[in-house]
């Protein structure tokens, strides 16, 4: 990829919700609500762009040890931002642990991909160990995800979390310290001009 040019993948890693959520007095399950409108932004914000490819974390195995509470909220969040982007025409790839009851059943039938827009992977109830176990049956369990050439995180923290091990090996990172609810579309313009300017030589 050449220096200056946009990347062809983009991984979003959406945190600080629950922070967010009690800044303000709300109760940390409330936050996550807050945190839809602003994906429905940055995937149009993708589309316009002519981005291909975009990854957005949804929620972990991990992520399903919280109060229960939260594991409604976050649930719902995620089934009402699927669901409306696929409205709008997305190729839609759900990946994670379908098997578990934890995994919303308004989702099972994106575990394929649909649509024939810009292709958005929603990492839902998702978790490395298992997508790597898939190399036990010839490949990893997200084999349909293109190498991400840029994840940017929002909520300040400067770690991958398990996100999408194999797909990021090359991916140059970049954090927002804002929270996630705070997004604003200047945070992303951000993100691309520095990534403009990064070399990616893939080791080369």
């Amino acid at each position: 990829m050449a220096k200056g040019s946009l990347p062809k993948h983009v991984g979003f890693i959406p945190d600080g919700n629950r922070r967010w959520a009690v800044d303000r007095g709300l109760t940390k399950d409330q936050g996550y609500r807050f945190g839809v409108d602003p994906g429905l932004v940055l995937f149009e914000m993708c589309r316009k762009l002519g981005i291909p490819e975009i990854s957005i974390y949804g929620f972990t195995q991990d992520n399903t040890k919280r109060p229960s509470p939260q594991i409604q909220e976050f649930r719902a969040a995620c089934v009402s931002f699927a669901q409306e982007v696929a409205s709008r025409g997305a190729a839609l790839l759900v990946v994670g642990h379908d098997r578990s009851p934890l995994f919303p059943d308004e989702l099972r039938c994106f575990r394929t991909r649909e649509g024939s827009g810009t292709k958005v992977n929603l990492l839902i109830n998702y978790d490395w160990e298992w997508d790597l176990a898939g190399l036990k049956e010839g490949g990893i369990r997200s084999e349909e995800v293109s190498r991400l050439d840029l994840i940017v995180r929002w909520g300040g923290g400067r770690r991958l979390s398990g996100f999408l091990p194999v797909q990021s090996v090359y991916a140059d990172f970049y954090v927002v310290d804002d929270y996630w609810p705070d997004f604003k579309p200047h945070h992303f313009d951000q993100a691309l001009n520095w990534f403009k300017k990064q070399d990616q030589t893939l080791g080369g």
